[in-house]
């Protein structure tokens, strides 16, 4: 396994749509244990292919806390086929936009269909943390990310000050400078 690189906003790759997986084999389950690591080590509960690169419809997701047990989860091709009336309003963050925060809106309670790591269709019924996290891991696959479910105000606002993180970084990096260690800022809400 290995820690692969992620992929930040406003990078063009994270608005490309993914390819469905044909079949699930060795070289996309070796895909699915590098980026589970990738996620651990990040931290966050949840990512999507394309957030280090690969534009394959290919998420993982481990939420599990004390009172939900889940376990790691790997999704291949994995899609919404119902979806609540009901919403419900989640603070969401990601990794691909890392430090910034915002409410979205979505569906309470999905049923998503997907391939798993022995390529067998499974179906599961998502609610809460795990719903919401199952939508935003999609989402990627489409090109879609979180900051597209709010304002345009305030998701330009965020892609200003990521682009100007960005510029800052290559900055200081073609002058040979080292990145000044960031302060550790205490997260409201895991990274997606």
């Amino acid at each position: 396994m290995a820690v692969l690189p992620i992929i930040t906003a406003p990078d063009p790759r994270l608005k490309k749509k993914s390819k469905p997986i044909v079949t699930v084999d060795a070289e996309v389950r070796q895909l699915m244990d590098d980026m589970l690591e990738t996620m651990y080590a990040a931290p966050g509960i949840g990512l999507a292919a394309p957030q280090v690169g690969v534009l394959k419809r290919v998420i993982v997701l481990d939420i599990e806390r004390e009172d939900v047990k889940t376990g790691p989860l790997c999704m291949a091709n994995p899609e919404i086929v119902e979806a609540s009336d009901e919403d419900a309003v989640y603070e969401e963050g990601c990794l691909s936009l890392p430090e910034h925060y915002s409410e979205v809106v979505r569906p309470a309670k999905v049923t998503v269909r997907y391939r798993d790591r022995d390529n067998a269709e499974q179906q599961m019924v998502c609610e809460g943390l795990l719903a919401t996290c199952v939508q935003h891991e999609i989402d990627h696959l489409d090109g879609i990310l979180f900051v597209d479910h709010i304002s345009a105000l305030k998701r330009n606002m965020i892609l200003r000050k990521l682009l100007k993180t960005r510029k800052e970084k290559e900055r200081e990096a073609a002058e040979g400078k080292a990145a000044a260690p960031k302060p550790k800022v205490k997260e409201t809400a895991p990274a997606l």
